[in-house]
């Protein structure tokens, strides 16, 4: 029985394997590694999938549905003939064809699978992706981030001390990831996108000033005649990247058009798409307090990264040619081939490590006085995102009332000030011995790989704790590997200060304060206040890497060396 690795993209999806010692992608019946992300309905009612959907896409617009997958996990219905559908039921003839597919090509039967999404999706959306894999007969391993799957494919062959920026633009995504490369390590240090952007928006800009050249509103035509024009704006738009001019005619109620469009002209239609690509960049960067000239590497991926426009902006903005050696279409379904290997076999997983960030801040609701008043519905943070994960994190929080009978933690992720825009995951209310306020009670968040988040509530003074769970895919772990998970995250529970690596560290550095005077003396506690601020972080890459530095340098100053 085979694992399947999928890229289920906006405008195509593709089906990956590994083979013993590399990754290869699966042909479909009709020989093409890319399946178009389309489903329609024919004149009797019959499902399509693929490559025939497409084909009917400008004949038969009422009757096929694409890019469906920016709605996944919303209340959006598809109406296709007489039938509807949801975006999770057109996904999952998607990945059932994709199956159908590699059952054929790899002469086996396909019942796992390792499949990607973007990496800014939300829980309800990740379920959403689960739950069409499942519809479709295939167990989900694993979610795997688009840009994280993609920085695998290129990221086989280690580097060591590489900064890597993986900008994806798919057909209706746009996902922006900054990688470090750190002793063999492959480290996921920020995230961030737009899942209203991407390849489709720029054909849809010739599109709207192909009408308003020709006077024509959009609103009044016919969806057949829309599908025509939104073909031919998707050839020229291709076909601008070799010619500096080009055009097309269309014919409607018995009237002939022309439309002309020159690379200028394209260039000043996009710049507002292109502005909306600058944010998730910059965002990344300023979350890691990274420079453009920091990095090291840009890597292009996703089809609409083939736009000339497209690649010469970004090289423009970064000041550096992006990668492409492997086809932009094929770079995340071929990382995801290679996530099955990793599932099969472990002695690659010691060979290849890779972490990933939590992609959006995970906190609870509190409530703030200001002044005399009291504002409820604040959203506290815990583990902000882009932390490495698996991370795990505390705050103390306190009650606002003399002899409160309970305290509530509503568990909520997003990245607005205010819970009630932020999405609600859970939910945990502790009971309490009668007390004055300000009875302090810690909340604990431990998050893992598997989208496992255990929330902890210890009462200080008793230390009593209440425990609550929370599955990013609920029924994916069993109760045993939900266990096991937790085992394993037991050690991060531990406060980075209270490690015994980190205590030694602060024992020598005591030590040598004791010692020195003057320069010296000044100069050794900078270092111990800058580890403090560290661990107060309690990110624990955070403090191995400055632990490991400040050794070093005390190492080197013991040996009577000045830095």
């Amino acid at each position: 029985m085979a694992i399947i690795g999928i890229d289920l993209g906006t405008s195509n999806s593709l089906a990956a394997y590994w083979d013993g010692q590399e990754v290869g992608l699966i042909k479909s019946r009709f020989g093409n590694h890319l399946t178009p992300s389309v489903v329609g309905i024919d004149d009797n009612g019959e499902l399509l999938v693929g490559e025939i959907a497409k084909e009917r896409l400008v004949s038969h617009p009422q009757k096929t549905a694409a890019t469906f997958k920016r709605f996944m996990g919303t209340e959006k219905i598809y109406q296709l003939g007489e039938q509807h559908f949801t975006p999770i039921e057109l996904s999952s003839l998607i990945i059932a064809s994709l199956k159908e597919d590699a059952e054929l090509y790899l002469q086996q039967p396909c019942e796992e699978v390792v499949i990607s999404v973007p990496a800014y999706f939300n829980n309800i959306q990740r379920e959403a992706t689960m739950e069409a894999a499942n519809l479709a007969g295939l167990k989900v391993l694993n979610l795997i981030s688009e840009p994280t799957a993609a920085a695998m494919a290129y990221g086989f062959h280690k580097e060591d001390d590489l900064s890597i920026l993986v900008i994806d633009l798919g057909g209706g995504t746009f996902d922006v990831s900054l990688l470090e490369m750190f002793e063999g390590i492959m480290q996921v240090e920020a995230i961030a996108g737009d899942n209203h952007l991407g390849g489709e928006d720029f054909t849809q800009v010739i599109v709207r000033d192909c009408l308003a050249e020709n006077q024509l509103e959009n609103e009044s035509l016919p969806a057949a005649v829309h599908s025509v024009l939104y073909q031919k704006a998707e050839t020229l738009k291709k076909e601008l990247a070799n010619q500096g001019k080009t055009g097309f005619d269309f014919t409607y109620q018995d009237t002939s058009y022309h439309y002309q469009l020159d690379r200028q002209k394209y260039e000043e239609l996009c710049e507002p798409l292109l502005a909306r690509m600058r944010m998730p960049i910059g965002r990344v960067l300023n979350d890691k307090r990274m420079a453009v000239e920091d990095i090291d590497r840009v890597i292009l991926i996703g089809g609409a990264t083939k736009d000339s426009v497209v690649r010469s902006f970004l090289a423009k903005l970064l000041r550096k040619i992006p990668y492409t050696g492997i086809n932009p279409d094929e770079a995340v379904g071929m990382g995801a081939g290679i996530q099955t290997a990793l599932k099969k076999d472990q002695k690659m997983v010691s060979e290849m490590m890779l972490t990933d960030v939590c992609a959006h801040t995970l906190g609870v609701e509190s409530v703030r006085q200001m002044g005399d008043e009291w504002i409820g519905g604040v959203f506290s943070p815990i583990i902000e995102r882009n932390t490495t994960i698996p991370v795990s994190k505390i705050e103390t929080f306190y009650t606002v009332r003399d002899q409160q009978p309970k305290i509530r933690f509503g568990v909520y992720q997003g990245e607005s000030p205010r819970v009630e825009e932020n999405l609600k995951i859970g939910e945990i209310v502790i009971p309490l011995e009668p007390a004055p306020k300000d009875y302090p009670v810690d909340c604990r968040f431990t998050y893992d790989t598997n989208g496992l988040l255990e929330v902890l509530v210890t009462i200080q003074k008793t230390g009593k704790t209440h425990q609550l769970i929370i599955e990013e895919s609920p029924g994916k772990l069993t109760k045993a590997e939900i266990k096991e998970s937790l085992r394993k995250l037991e050690k991060l529970k531990i406060h980075p200060r209270d490690s015994a690596e980190n205590r030694l560290l602060m024992a020598r550095l005591d030590r040598l304060y004791a010692e020195t005077t003057g320069e010296m003396r000044g100069y050794v506690q900078n270092m111990l206040l800058q580890f403090e601020a560290v661990m107060q972080k309690q990110d624990p890459q955070l403090v191995k890497k400055t632990a490991k530095e400040l050794n070093q340098k005390l190492n080197e100053l013991e040996k009577g060396f000045w830095l």
